[in-house]
């Protein structure tokens, strides 16, 4: 290696003698020469990585001595030099200062996932007349059940790239969601019921595609399939978003459970959305888009004129050791309507607050609907003649952290009111469930989880049905 190096140095001074700045007052230049000489087969594979990586940072070159005439009238030699030091830096790969991901030629990759299981014991309320409870979450059947299954969330994986283009940050996003449980790809495709049975598979939901772009003054533009802004923080602040919560069918799971969806929220769900964001001022910041109109899962086929719109304002404060935030948001669509049934207007909001003080932290939400359904978006917004059913629910929670062991619990309800002139005793009037839970942080990507739900669902008429749930599991993130 000596004489490698003396190899080198000779270079440098050649180098030097032909017009080019010193070596080793500039990095670029180095790099490019010591690639020239693996090129040339003078230094070895290995040779040229221990230089690479044992020259040291580049101090501040001094000023350019004056050249020779017949150095300085050299045709061609610096202009070569700095057109093999760019292409040496686009060939160039760097690890991101955090995540996972790489850097090259000016454009950042970012890889980021989640992947969980639980076993889930089920202890459904015995089938009887009097359980019958028309869009009630607890689960009713004639024995226990036990699966291996995803929680609320299913698999993730998702891909970022982004770069500067003239001043603008742009970037694009593909998030898919695999799954642990076989599916019957029946109904809502990769999330449709489960398939527990020999031969069968799981699947992928590919909930996010989305590109984005702005400035920092300007704020940023979103296009694609992405999470809905209405209910959003209800969800992803829930912490049921880690565990299972009330399962929905555990008996054939399929790649999500409910949580606390349908339980203290409407679900937000992944809708194609032109939405802008504002930049962030003083820890005030807001949302509005337009969105891909939906249509009622519990009416007939319908074909809307105008979108959605939706929009969300949001407020983060820190002060010592007490952070919180708080957010306010509101969803409208107007319904054409179907089959003669009347045109419709639904329209809700929802409010919210998570307070923090150290290792405590509480958590109070509300909304309040009409026409926006209970459980999903628009379902059971309306009765069978098309008129509107108002709804509201709310859900409080609190956690408590000491070292790496966390203990939660919380409540929460969902109600729905029958439409003005209707009578459907068998119709849901609440959902509601106590869930505890104990975290314990084994790593910095994986978390052990134990937890309990009680779930209870109750008609317009005397009809109730009740279930009991334990899940024990782990989730990772990267």
């Amino acid at each position: 290696m000596r004489g490698i190096t003396k190899l080198l140095q000779g270079a440098c001074v050649v180098a030097l003698l032909a017009g080019a700045t010193p070596a080793f007052a500039q990095e670029d230049t180095t790099s490019a020469l010591l690639l020239r000489l693996k090129e040339k087969g003078i230094l070895t594979e290995a040779e040229y990585n221990d230089l690479i990586a044992r020259k040291a940072p580049p101090a501040a070159a001094p000023a350019p001595a004056a050249q020779p005439a017949s150095v300085a009238t050299n045709p061609g030699t610096e202009p070569q030099a700095a057109a093999a030091s760019q292409l040496d830096d686009k060939r160039l790969v760097r690890m991101t200062s955090s995540g996972v991901g790489m850097e090259f030629a000016g454009v950042t990759v970012k890889f980021s996932g989640s992947v969980n299981a639980f076993y889930t014991h089920d202890s459904p309320d015995k089938r009887t007349t009097g359980t019958t409870v028309v869009g009630g979450l607890a689960n009713v059947g004639t024995q226990n059940t036990s699966a291996i299954r995803n929680g609320l969330l299913p698999g993730i994986f998702g891909v970022d790239v982004s770069t500067n283009q003239g001043g603008w940050d742009v970037a694009a996003h593909f998030g898919f969601y695999p799954g642990v449980n076989s599916n019957s790809y029946s109904g809502n495709g990769a999330n449709a019921p489960g398939a527990p049975v020999a031969l069968a598979t799981s699947g992928i939901d590919a909930r996010q595609t989305y590109l984005t772009f702005g400035k920092p003054h300007l704020g940023t533009l979103k296009l694609g399939r992405d999470i809905g802004l209405f209910g959003s923080d209800a969800i992803l602040n829930d912490i049921t978003l880690l565990s299972v919560g009330s399962p929905g069918s555990n008996a054939g799971p399929s790649n999500t459970s409910l949580g606390r969806i349908g339980i203290g929220y409407v679900y937000t769900d992944f809708q194609p959305q032109i939405t802008y964001t504002t930049p962030k001022f003083a820890g005030l910041q807001a949302s509005f888009g337009i969105f891909q109109p939906l249509g009622t899962l519990t009416g007939g086929a319908e074909v809307n004129g105008t979108p959605g719109f939706q929009g969300k304002v949001t407020y983060d404060f820190t002060v010592d050791k007490f952070s919180g935030h708080a957010w306010l948001s509101g969803i409208s669509q107007k319904h054409d309507g179907f089959g003669g049934t009347p045109s419709y207007t639904g329209s809700g909001f929802d409010i919210g607050s998570k307070l923090t003080y150290g290792p405590l932290s509480v958590l109070g939400y509300y909304y309040d609907g009409s026409g926006i359904g209970t459980t999903g978006l628009f379902v059971f917004s309306t009765d069978a003649l098309g008129r509107k059913r108002d709804s509201n629910g709310f859900y409080g929670q609190a956690s408590v952290t000491f070292n790496k062991f966390t203990l939660a619990g919380s409540y929460g309800e969902s109600s729905l009111k029958l439409a003005r002139g209707e009578i459907n005793p068998t119709l849901l009037r609440k959902n509601s469930s106590w869930v505890g839970q104990a975290r314990y942080g084994l790593t910095s990507w994986v978390t052990l989880l134990g937890e309990y739900t009680h779930t209870k669902a109750e008609a317009q008429g005397p009809n109730s049905a009740a279930s009991n749930t334990l899940a024990i599991g782990s989730i990772l993130f990267f």
